[in-house]
């Protein structure tokens, strides 16, 4: 029943006429009331609020991700050209290694050299060149000689013992079961030693004691005093594979490229060390410098020669140039172990025994 402009409405039924224009009227229960036009439009303000922020965090989100992806392949691009670039490097010397060796009056490289610097439009390539005679012999140098390398790669006295009494175990052929083989048949997988010379420099992985920082090398932390000099916080530590060699290179090591660690193997003094390994920072030495050199610092030379052999390792890395001219902080290093053949062997003197696609340099 209604009275007036009065009337009693249904439940969920709205009451237009009894109640303002302006406002909202529901009818719950039967009871009538009204929601303030001012709330619903502040209900709909936070409505927009609410959606604008999560298509806000949403777009952000996407372009993070969009960014990200966008370095990423411009990273990868620069490492792919890098790659490039230090391939082209490695063929670039090889090539001038062997004109400058068949033509000694009009040498690319200058004799002795250990390295070769190219500066390109799109970026600089430094190639170390180092003879296999730089290196020891695995599979003839003496358990003395391989102690004292693994001591002055760092190696502690009791893990240097093991590993070049097990070199020498490894290559030994024939006679009957060392304490080695029951070492290697207890491991998971087991596996039992060669007996034969070593073929690949990589089987050293699997010599007892050794590890793959002792095996590749290794960064260490830096004396205190030459961070405070404003030096490098890391300093690379050498590895068997930078010092012994699978290709036999005699008993005499090329003075002007052996690691440090090899010419301790050999029996240099640290002050002899020090005193050609400085002097050969300037220039190459000749056999007669090198000679001179030694001698005058009280150290036998008859284990040095210099030069290599026709069995080389080159190591190249790459640093892209940017768009303002200055060199980009990506490098990447590749190495190949290239033989030189004789004319005649083959449709190319140059053969690559082995090559690295992803390999580090000092």
């Amino acid at each position: 029943m209604t009275t007036g402009n009065n009337r009693s409405c249904a439940p969920g039924r709205r009451h237009a006429k009894a109640c303002p224009t302006t406002a909202k009227n529901i009818c719950p229960g039967g009871a009538c009331f009204s929601l303030p036009a001012s709330s619903q439009r502040g209900s709909a303000l936070l409505a927009v609020l609410w959606l604008s922020a999560a298509l806000a965090a949403i777009a952000f989100s996407l372009a993070t991700t969009v960014r990200g992806e966008t370095e990423r392949t411009s990273t990868e691009l620069d490492g792919l050209r890098s790659y490039y670039l230090a391939t082209g490097g490695i063929a670039r010397a090889s090539a001038e290694l062997l004109w400058s060796a068949e033509n000694p009056g009009q040498r690319v490289l200058p004799k002795g050299s250990t390295r070769v610097d190219y500066r390109l439009p799109s970026g600089d390539v430094r190639v170390e060149i180092i003879p296999e005679t730089a290196k020891l012999d695995v599979n003839h140098a003496p358990v003395a000689e391989l102690f004292r390398l693994a001591l002055a790669l760092g190696v502690e006295p009791g893990r240097a013992q093991t590993i070049a009494e097990g070199i020498a175990d490894w290559r030994a052929a024939g006679g009957g079961p060392s304490a080695f083989d029951g070492y290697y048949l207890s491991l998971t997988p087991s596996f039992r030693s060669r007996h034969a010379s070593f073929e690949e420099i990589e089987e050293l992985l699997l010599v007892r004691g050794v590890t793959p920082d002792i095996f590749y090398g290794t960064w260490l932390p830096a004396p205190e005093g030459a961070i405070a000099a404003g030096g490098p916080r890391l300093v690379p530590r050498s590895g068997l594979a930078d010092c012994l060699t699978v290709y036999g290179s005699g008993e005499r090591v090329d003075g002007n490229t052996a690691n440090p660690a090899v010419l301790a193997a050999i029996g240099l003094s640290p002050y002899a060390i020090s005193a050609l390994v400085e002097r050969r920072q300037m220039a190459p030495l000749t056999l007669d410098q090198l000679y001179n050199l030694l001698g005058s610092v009280g150290a036998d030379p008859s284990r040095l020669r210099v030069e290599g052999n026709s069995i080389v390792t080159m190591r190249a890395t790459a640093r892209l140039r940017l768009a303002n001219g200055q060199l980009s902080d990506l490098r990447r290093t590749v190495a190949a172990q290239i033989k030189y053949l004789a004319r005649g062997y083959g449709y190319s003197q140059i053969h690559i025994l082995r090559w690295y696609d992803t390999a580090w340099s000092f």
